[in-house]
C-alpha cells in the first residue's frame, strides 16, 4: 500500500508524538546508530580517493532516497502508521518554528556548549545518547542560524533556480558542477565560508552542531531535511518529464571520473539497487 509523506507542520499532536516515539524505539534498539555509521561511511568528499555515493556525486539523490528508505521501514516496524514528515524550510524558517517545539525536535542548543536541553532528544532525558560520531560528545550540538555569524535558511527563489534546471546533472559530475539540477539543489558553490553553502548544504550549516559532518545524521532533523529535498527531487521529475538521472552510462576510459560515481544502471553502494530502480517512488510513497 502506498503511504503518505506529510508537512511537518501539518502532523497532529497524536501524529507527533507517535513519530518522536518510533524514532526512540529505533534509537533503543540500536538500529539507529547502524544509520549514523552507514552514513559517515560514505561520505566521501571529492578530495579522497574511491567511489563517491552519498555526496558530491550525481548519486546524492537516490543515496539518500534509499538511505530514507530504510529508516522508514525501520519506523513502521516499530509503528506502521508512522512515516518521515519533510520539513520546508523555505516556510518554516525561524528557531521556533515547526520543527522546533518541546513535542518534536526541541530547539537549539545552549549558549556554552551547543548542548539541545529542550525536546525528547535532549541528553538530560537519556534516550539520546550520541554513541557514533566524528567527536567524543554524547549530548546532541545545535546553534540554530549560527548565532556567532547568522545566515538565513534558503528560500524559494533558491529552490526555484535548482528545480528549473532541465539537466540532472552534468561534468566533472562532482562539487564543482556549475550546471545541473543535483549540485545546484546539493548546494556546493565556490568561495570559503557563507558564500559556498547553497539549498541543501546550507540547511546544514544553519542547523549547526551535529548536523555539519558525515553524522549529520545524529540530529533527528536530518530526516525532515532529507524527504523535503527527496520532495524537491520529485518536482524537478514532474517538471521536466523526459529527463533521467545522469550519467546514463560509466564515463570513458581517461575520464578522471571514472570509477569514483554511480551511472544510471551501475549498483548503488551499499545497496543491491541502482538509481534507475529509485528514479520512481510512486508505488511505495507519495507527497502532500
Amino acid at each position: 500500500m502506498v503511504y503518505t509523506r506529510r508537512d511537518v507542520s501539518t502532523l497532529t499532536r497524536s501524529e507527533r508524538r507517535r513519530f518522536v516515539n518510533a524514532l526512540l524505539e529505533v534509537k533503543r534498539r540500536g538500529e539507529y546508530d547502524e544509520f549514523v555509521r552507514t552514513h559517515i561511511e560514505y561520505y566521501v568528499s571529492d578530495g579522497e580517493r574511491g567511489l563517491r555515493t552519498a555526496h558530491m556525486a550525481p548519486s546524492f539523490l537516490p543515496w539518500h532516497r534509499r538511505f530514507l528508505l530504510d529508516l522508514e521501514d525501520a519506523l513502521r516496524r516499530v509503528d506502521d502508521s508512522v512515516t518521515v514528515p519533510y520539513w520546508d524550510w523555505t516556510r518554516n524558517r525561524t528557531p521556533t518554528a515547526v520543527p522546533w517545539t518541546d513535542d518534536l525536535l526541541g530547539g537549539t542548543g545552549r549558549p556554552s556548549d551547543r548542548q539541545v536541553m529542550t525536546g525528547p532528544f535532549a541528553y538530560r532525558n537519556g534516550k539520546w545518547t550520541i554513541k557514533v560520531g566524528i567527536t567524543q560528545t554524547e549530548f546532541l550540538r545545535r546553534d540554530l542560524g549560527r548565532s556567532r555569524d547568522p545566515i538565513a535558511l534558503p528560500k524559494a527563489d533558491d529552490v526555484e533556480r535548482a528545480v528549473d534546471d532541465p539537466v540532472y546533472d552534468t561534468a566533472p559530475w562532482d562539487s564543482t558542477s556549475a550546471k545541473g539540477f543535483r549540485n545546484k539543489l546539493e548546494g556546493w558553490g565556490r568561495g570559503r565560508g557563507a558564500v559556498s553553502w547553497h539549498t541543501h548544504n546550507r540547511v546544514h550549516r544553519w542547523v549547526g552542531g551535529h548536523m555539519v559532518g558525515g553524522a549529520s545524521v545524529n540530529d533527528p532533523v536530518f530526516w525532515m531535511h532529507h524527504a523535503f529535498v527527496d520532495l524537491l527531487w520529485s518536482r524537478w521529475q514532474r517538471r521536466h518529464r523526459g529527463a533521467r538521472y545522469l550519467p546514463a552510462k560509466p564515463l570513458p576510459r581517461g575520464d578522471a571520473q571514472r570509477g569514483r560515481i554511480v551511472a544510471r544502471h551501475e549498483k548503488l553502494p551499499p545497496w543491491d539497487v541502482t538509481p534507475a530502480e529509485l528514479e520512481d517512488h510512486s508505488g511505495i510513497y507519495r507527497y502532500a
